[in-house]
């Protein structure tokens, strides 16, 4: 029996011993005493009834609104994992349309490839596409993407090849700057770890005239790589005792590299 109750009983039965000794006035003052004197445990006890309900519902309701919250993210999760597939397929389609606008639109005998490997420690200096001896891809061969000069084929397997990028030092390039009679060697630097590495022209005449945002073209000369292809625009320039060098900006995102086309034939497209 709750406490609450067992005062009332007690008082109750106090009260009705008392009132039999007593007479009919006595009786009724007795009976207003006693519903006052009870009266506020019975609305304590109401209003712990009324609040211990309320705590119940609450109670309840929170157990509804978590189960609701978790399936809410477990559907959240859903979409969230078929909003990120439709990204990677449509960037995918992009890239598709992409490659056949190129390989249509330029003017070499192409094979599109798709990057499969990249080194961190390597990052800047090679890649291995999905191309090799079946597609007759060969060593030496040039590397293009949509935006210029990628680099030049070095080892080949059956369906495996690796390229050697432009941001290597090891890939030397005859390249000329547009508008000038400038000529010079194209490389990548040594040591380049963050951002988008420089390339670096050496062998500028000494008064060279070339200003930051000229292009820089690949010469043909040498019979490695093809004339006339962007390898990026000019940096900065600094002129030396005996020669001049400039620092250029690829024309290639070699950090966001995906596709890229070999050239099978050095030379123009055969019509």
């Amino acid at each position: 029996m709750k406490p609450q109750n067992l005062i009332a009983l007690l008082l109750f039965l106090g009260g009705a011993v008392w009132a039999l000794t007593r007479n009919e006035y006595a009786v009724r003052e007795i009976q207003s005493r006693y519903y006052a004197a009870i009266s506020p445990f019975l609305k304590s006890g109401s209003t712990l009834e009324t609040k211990a309900r309320a705590m119940t519902q609450e109670t309840q309701h929170s157990k509804e609104l978590e189960i609701r919250l978790q399936e809410a993210e477990k559907k959240v999760g859903r979409l969230e994992i078929v909003e990120s597939r439709f990204r990677e397929l449509e960037k995918e389609n992009a890239s598709l349309r992409e490659a056949v606008k190129f390989t249509a639109n330029t003017r070499f005998d192409v094979v599109a490839a798709s990057i499969v490997r990249r080194q961190p420690t390597t990052w800047w200096q090679t890649v291995e596409i999905d191309r090799g001896e079946d597609a007759k891809v060969g060593a030496q061969l040039p590397v293009l993407s949509y935006e210029g000069l990628v680099g030049k084929v070095d080892l080949v397997r059956k369906d495996r090849a690796s390229v050697v990028l432009l941001t290597d030092e090891k890939c030397q390039v005859s390249a000329k700057v547009e508008g000038t009679p400038e000529v010079g060697i194209l490389s990548g630097q040594r040591g380049q770890f963050e951002g988008t590495p420089l390339l670096r022209l050496r062998f500028l005449s000494k008064d060279a005239t070339v200003r930051k945002g000229q292009r820089v073209f690949t010469t043909g000369r040498g019979g490695l790589f093809p004339a006339n292809v962007l390898l990026g625009t000019v940096e900065s320039v600094e002129k030396g005792s005996l020669d001049s060098e400039a620092l250029v900006r690829p024309s290639v995102n070699f950090a966001d590299l995906e596709t890229v086309f070999v050239v099978l034939l050095k030379g123009d497209k055969q019509q």
